[in-house]
């Protein structure tokens, strides 16, 4: 899956955003090669919990290639990740840094970097193919999903029910902590439950609306919850 996915090419404007954005390049990053192509998802193909940002920036996983990695917005997931032990390292700067998430892996609606952070409702429903599929991929031992933001809550829910769980109407709310569980409609599924958590922006963790204890909190519960701690 992820073979194709780097392959994608289904988004006309956020091709030509990724690829501009990899040419012309921040000048702090003039010398790296940019990756410059739809970002996989990171993490084990067995994982027990699944994140859920909202799509890559364009100056971090649109440069190195790998999900919250090169940017502020992964410096503060990594580290809460470290600290609760489910990362191995509290950083992330590029692939083969090191890096390996236990029993987690990263994921996100949109796969390429969208001008001014904001892809459109096109875009993300286009992009949902890859989500649907990584989500059947992660059925057998997936137990718990930490979604960051309400753009990745929106587009989580329903692809969940199509995926076979049972998803109130109308459907939960988004907000910080919040945790539905969700009963299997297929018959020897496991319940899957789903958290909620302010994005790892620079908007909410300057401000102090998301904190680091905060983002601890929930990924303490997610992990609990999908048997990892």
């Amino acid at each position: 899956m992820d073979a194709a996915l780097i392959d994608c090419r289904l988004c006309p404007r956020l091709v030509a955003w990724r690829e501009r954005v990899a040419h012309e390049k921040r000048a702090a990053f003039r010398d790296e090669t940019y990756w410059g192509r739809p970002v996989p998802g990171f993490g084990p193909t067995d994982a027990a919990l699944l994140v859920v940002g909202l799509a890559p920036a364009a100056h971090g996983a649109n440069r190195t290639g790998r999900m919250f990695t090169g940017d502020r917005s992964g410096e503060v997931l990594y580290a809460a990740m470290h600290a609760v032990g489910l990362a191995s390292q509290p950083t992330a700067t590029h692939i083969g840094d090191g890096l390996t998430l236990r029993g987690t892996r990263i994921t996100a609606p949109v796969h390429c970097a969208p001008p001014a952070n904001k892809p459109t409702t096109l875009e993300r429903d286009t992009c949902r193919r890859w989500l649907d599929e990584e989500l059947r991929l992660l059925t057998p031992t997936l137990r718990a999903v930490l979604v960051l933001g309400g753009f990745g809550w929106q587009t989580l829910l329903p692809t969940l029910r199509a995926a076979g769980w049972a998803v109130p109407v109308p459907r939960p709310k988004f907000g910080h902590g919040a945790h539905v569980r969700l009963e299997p409609e297929t018959p020897g599924r496991e319940p899957l439950h789903v958290f909620g958590c302010y994005h790892v922006s620079q908007q909410n963790t300057f401000t102090g609306r998301l904190t680091p204890a905060m983002l601890e909190a929930v990924l303490t519960d997610a992990g609990r919850t999908a048997g990892l701690l």
